[in-house]
């Protein structure tokens, strides 16, 4: 059931658990993947979508107020337009020594060869644009045993009083 607080935007990296939580709590989070909304189909070609991330925005903006919780992409283009369009979110990101446990957890759930090497090769870079994340956001570094379901037990809950 749907509770009486605000809705909250989780933009979280890869491999985090939004999902996870998500398929634990389907009334209560929109689990948003980025990817229906930033490739489509043309002439047999997958190709990149020229309304995203505006197309994503209003996907985002639209279910405002019907979940608890919104997970999101932690990509900078995603984040940009959420702070453009003045939408306050939680960032999540693993902490910088993980890589090798989020590299598994990428094998374990299925992921292709092309996306752990696009992570592998991006991972420095990609995590330090999340930590030097300006404004607009609440970051949030998770340890290697934790998930976006530890971080909304111990961090969202307990700022707003809701445990």
């Amino acid at each position: 059931m749907l509770t009486q607080q605000r809705t909250r935007i989780v933009a979280a990296f890869p491999g985090t658990g939004k999902s996870y939580y998500h398929n634990e709590h389907p009334d209560t989070t929109l689990d948003s993947d980025s990817s229906n909304f930033s490739w489509i189909m043309r002439e047999g070609q997958k190709i990149r979508n020229p309304d995203f991330p505006h197309n994503y925005i209003q996907h985002i903006k639209d279910n405002i107020g019907k979940y608890d919780f919104i997970f999101v992409s932690s990509h900078a283009e995603v984040r940009n337009a959420l702070k453009d369009n003045c939408i306050f979110f939680y960032l999540v990101y693993p902490e910088y020594d993980c890589k090798d446990i989020y590299l598994q957890r990428y094998e374990q759930r299925g992921s292709t060869p092309e996306f752990i090497k696009l992570i592998d090769e991006n991972w420095e870079c990609w995590l330090r644009q999340c930590q030097f994340e300006e404004y607009g956001c609440k970051q949030v570094s998770l340890p290697s045993d934790w998930t976006i379901k530890n971080m909304v037990s111990h961090t969202i809950c307990s700022e707003n009083g809701d445990m």
